[in-house]
């Protein structure tokens, strides 16, 4: 990549990069990490005049260490007044952040809007930028790679970033590491490069943090990503013509919600979803034959993640094509009929809890506790012990990674969606709309955060050309142990 210099105001900033293969626009975005000065306000000076977003870098002759000139206006902070009231504006960023509500936007590098949609909706989990803040500049795990180690960094400090800032931000260190880690996502159409799948952007990035935050600790081999969103799987595999069956366990982190002709809500197509036919040799026949999985979850997340499988490949036009069915999707959801029977068991005495906690809050009278009370000791008793088809434990309370001094219930809140609007997943738009701490929705359009009432969230549900759920994330509701 070449380098140029570039002078701006008083200022010279030497050995700045340029990144050829990549539109003018996010130069300039490198640029407004320097100065300060936004990019629709830069006017650059290369040969043939102003420098334009979407010029062609091949056209305009730089050479090695040419020196570019930049005017344009910063930012200017508004300096707070010795005496009187105190705005906004004359907060630090960091203040206003918490005086808005919410945090920066992304700048758009390039069909980023699956990335940018992808880093806002995991940026909302606070235990993972706990995890993140924790993990060290340098010293990785020797069974960490080297690219994980910085994707993992840029991470910790993409989150940071977002944190500081109401402006919006460039992840262009993020985006180049990205790329050296998953090459897919440096594919380029004709000198641009292609839009991507959000959710191979969640899971691969997730991946990568689940090897990276693991506790080097001997004692405790502690899976900070697991511990968050990871869910257990119990299933049974069962060959009608053979009579075999067995038990297999395992764990995901997402749960799939298919959809069908037959499926209208969420529930049903998260049940379409954990229920799935197989071909694999049978020991007892000596051939191939068809099997039936039916799954059950055995352990529950905090942050429960559900996938709309709305793309599939089209042969006729060589493409993923979209599902654009309306699946209704709640604010609250309750997965105990999901679940196996093991954990169901374990869940009672919580979810029993939680009931009465609501009927306080309702302001109903409850019922007298005598004999129920030992009772309850009882069912809490029994839920500390293991088994299950497996003879693994079913997860009902938080291990390390996150509050163990609270037990999972069952029912989850939503608190962050990923819509894509367009026909095709290499093609369209994603959009993030996050619930922030303070209970306000604000949806990140990229760079421009929009706040969003909480009753038209769940309207993003499909059914047309218009945004409609991709990923949607939902938070565990507990109760203190």
């Amino acid at each position: 990549m070449p380098t140029v210099s570039v002078k701006w105001q008083k200022e010279l900033y030497p050995a700045v990069e340029i990144d050829t293969t990549q539109p003018p626009y996010v130069f300039k975005c490198q640029l407004y990490d320097l100065t300060g000065v936004p990019p629709e306000r830069q006017k650059i000076m290369v040969k043939g005049g102003i420098l334009k977003d979407d010029a062609d870098w091949s056209k305009l002759g730089l050479k090695e260490g040419q020196k570019l000139m930049m005017v344009g206006t910063a930012d200017e902070i508004v300096k707070a007044p010795e005496k009187g009231p105190v705005f906004m504006e004359d907060l630090p960023e960091e203040e206003q952040v918490v005086a808005v509500g919410h945090s920066a936007g992304l700048f758009n590098l390039g069909n980023t809007c699956y990335m940018n949609s992808t880093m806002q909706c995991l940026h909302s989990v606070p235990e993972l930028k706990s995890a993140l803040i924790e993990y060290p500049q340098s010293g990785k795990s020797n069974d960490l790679d080297q690219s994980s180690h910085l994707l993992t960094v840029a991470t910790r400090d993409l989150f940071s970033e977002l944190d500081k800032n109401v402006k919006p931000v460039a992840p262009m260190q993020f985006w180049m590491v990205l790329r050296k880690k998953y090459p897919q996502f440096g594919q380029l159409h004709n000198g641009s490069f292609m839009q991507q799948d959000a959710e191979e952007c969640w899971t691969q990035i997730l991946y990568t943090l689940s090897q990276a935050l693991r506790s080097p600790s001997t004692s405790a081999n502690v899976d900070t990503v697991k511990e968050l969103f990871g869910i257990d799987l119990v299933s049974r595999v069962h060959c009608a013509e053979s009579g075999e069956e067995s038990i297999e366990t395992e764990s995901v982190y997402s749960l799939k919600c298919h959809i069908s002709q037959e499926v209208n809500h969420l529930h049903e197509g998260l049940k379409h979803g954990l229920k799935s036919e197989l071909e694999k040799a049978s020991p007892s026949l000596g051939r191939s034959a068809v099997y039936l999985k039916d799954s059950h979850i055995n352990g529950l997340p905090k942050y429960l993640t559900i996938q709309f499988v709305r793309f599939f490949w089209k042969r006729e036009s060589n493409q993923k094509a979209k599902i654009l069915r309306k699946v209704d999707y709640p604010l609250e959801l309750d997965i105990f009929d999901l679940c196996s029977d093991d954990l169901r068991k374990k869940l009672e005495t919580p979810r029993q809890m939680l009931r009465d906690e609501d009927g306080r809050k309702a302001g109903l009278k409850l019922k007298e506790k005598s004999s129920a009370s030992v009772d309850i000791d009882v069912k809490m008793s029994d839920a500390e012990g293991p088994s299950n088809a497996s003879g693994e434990s079913s997860k009902t309370t938080l291990g390390e990674g996150s509050d163990k001094n609270v037990q999972l219930t069952g029912v989850y809140d939503l608190v962050a969606v990923l819509t894509h609007k367009g026909r095709s997943a290499d093609s369209g738009h994603y959009v993030a709309w996050v619930k922030q701490e303070n209970g306000k929705w604000i949806q990140f359009d990229d760079d421009n955060p929009i706040p969003q009432r909480e009753e038209d969230i769940t309207k993003l549900s499909g059914g047309g050309d218009w945004h409609m759920a991709y990923i949607c994330m939902y938070k565990a509701r507990t109760l203190p142990m």
